[in-house]
C-alpha cells in the first residue's frame, strides 16, 4: 500500500500544481475603517432606498417658518408652499430664502399657482407646467 500511496500523491501534487496558477484564490481586502481617510465603497445609502415619497403642504403664517420648510427639503422632500395668507413683503422674503436653499441642494423652484410655490429636491424630478389664467397673470407678475 505503500507504493500506491507514493503514485497517487505523487500525480496528485502534479496535477494540482500543474493548475495551480489558473485557481489562485484572491483575499478579500480588510474592510476600511470610516472616517475622512476611508477609501469610497460601494455602498448604498439608505436615504436612496426609499419606499415611498412625500409631498409636504405648509401655509407660513410667518418669515420664522421657513426654516421649518428648509429642512424638509434638506431631508430630500417636495414642498408646496402656499404664500396667499402672508404679507406680501414676507412672502418674498420667504420666496428668496427656499431659493437659496433650493439652490444649496441642487434642487428647483416653480410657481405653479399665484403665492404658490413647489420647491423640490435634487431627488425629484418634475415635467409639465401650468398655465396662468389671465385674471392671474397680472398678479404672478409682481414675482
Amino acid at each position: 500500500m505503500g507504493l500506491i500511496k507514493k503514485f497517487k500523491d505523487y500525480f496528485l501534487e502534479e496535477d494540482y500544481e500543474e493548475y495551480e496558477d489558473e485557481y489562485v484564490e484572491e483575499e478579500e481586502p480588510a474592510p476600511q475603517p470610516s472616517g475622512k481617510g476611508a477609501a469610497k465603497q460601494n455602498v448604498v445609502s439608505l436615504q436612496s432606498v426609499q419606499k415611498s415619497s412625500k409631498v409636504v403642504l405648509i401655509e407660513p403664517r410667518a418669515y420664522a417658518e421657513a426654516q421649518e420648510i428648509a429642512d424638509h427639503l434638506k431631508n430630500r422632500r417636495a414642498v408646496v408652499v402656499n404664500l396667499q395668507r402672508i404679507q406680501h413683503d414676507q412672502a418674498k422674503r420667504i420666496v428668496d430664502f427656499l431659493s437659496g436653499t433650493v439652490y444649496a441642494i441642487g434642487g428647483d423652484i416653480q410657481q405653479v399657482g399665484t403665492r404658490i410655490f413647489l420647491c423640490t429636491p435634487d431627488n425629484v424630478d418634475v415635467t409639465g407646467s401650468i398655465s396662468a389664467v389671465s385674471e392671474d397673470e397680472t398678479s404672478m407678475k409682481r414675482w
